[in-house]
C-alpha cells in the first residue's frame, strides 16, 4: 500500500507546485520558471519516494513501465487511480487557494493551468504530446534500469521534463501526463474538458510505444559497450 500512497503524494506535489506556478506566478517567472517548477518537482519526488514506488507520478509512465514488463498488471490500475486522485485533490486545493484572492478569482478569464490547444492545430498538439511522451519514457526507462544512470536518474528525468516544457508549452501545454491534465480540467471545465481526450490518448500511445520498444531489447547495453577493450 505504501507505493500507492507515495504515488498519490508525488502526483499531488507535481500538480500542486507545477500548476500553482502557472496560476499564481507565471507573469513573474515566465515559461522558463514554469518549466523548472514541473521539472524540479519531479527531481524532488524521484529522490524522496522513488525508492518506494518508482515515482511515476503519471499514468502514461506507469503504462509505459507495464508495456516494458517492469510493472505488474496488479499494480497498474492502482497506480493510475492513486495518480489521478492525487492530481484532482491538488487541483482542488489550488482552487480553494485561488478563491481566496482579493476580489476573487475568475477561472474563465484567468485560466486554471489547464492544458489545451489554440495557437496550434489539434494535430500539432497530438503529435507533440505523443512524441514528447515517447522520448520521456525512453529516458525514464533507460535511466532507471539496473545499468542506467543510478543516483543521477532523478536529475536526468526531471531535466528532460524541463526540456519538454520549454519545447512545447505553447504548442500543447506540454502535459505528457493524463493526471496532470485531468485535475485542472475538472475545475476549468469548458474547452479543457472537451480537449482532455487528447491529453489521455496521445501520451498513452507514446508511452506504450516506448515500453514495447524497450521490451524488444532495443535499448539494452551491448556487451561490447559494457566491457570496452
Amino acid at each position: 500500500m505504501n507505493k500507492y500512497v507515495c504515488e498519490f503524494i508525488g502526483t499531488f506535489a507535481l500538480v500542486f507546485f507545477g500548476c500553482a506556478t502557472v496560476i499564481f506566478m507565471r507573469s513573474e517567472v515566465g515559461l522558463l520558471g514554469v518549466a523548472f517548477a514541473f521539472g524540479l518537482t519531479v527531481v524532488a519526488m524521484a529522490y524522496s519516494i522513488g525508492s518506494v514506488s518508482g515515482a511515476h507520478l503519471n499514468p502514461a509512465v506507469s503504462l509505459g513501465f507495464f508495456c516494458s514488463g517492469r510493472l505488474k498488471s496488479a499494480d497498474l490500475a492502482a497506480y493510475i487511480i492513486a495518480q489521478c486522485l492525487g492530481a484532482v485533490v491538488a487541483a482542488g486545493a489550488l482552487y480553494i487557494i485561488a478563491e481566496g484572492k482579493a476580489g476573487g478569482y475568475d477561472v474563465a478569464a484567468s485560466g486554471f493551468a489547464q492544458n489545451g490547444w489554440s495557437s496550434y492545430s489539434m494535430l500539432s498538439a497530438f503529435l507533440f504530446e505523443l512524441v514528447a511522451t515517447f522520448l520521456f519514457l525512453i529516458v525514464i526507462l533507460r535511466a532507471t534500469a539496473t545499468d542506467g544512470a543510478g543516483v543521477l536518474a532523478g536529475l536526468a528525468i526531471g531535466l528532460t521534463l524541463v526540456a519538454i516544457h520549454l519545447a512545447g508549452i505553447t504548442v500543447s501545454g506540454a502535459s505528457v501526463n493524463p493526471a496532470r491534465s485531468l485535475g485542472p480540467a475538472l475545475f476549468a471545465g469548458g474547452a479543457a474538458l472537451s480537449q482532455l481526450w487528447l491529453y489521455i490518448l496521445a501520451p498513452c500511445i507514446g508511452a506504450a510505444a516506448a515500453g514495447i520498444l524497450w521490451r524488444s531489447g532495443t535499448f539494452k547495453i551491448s556487451e561490447a559497450v559494457a566491457q570496452p577493450s
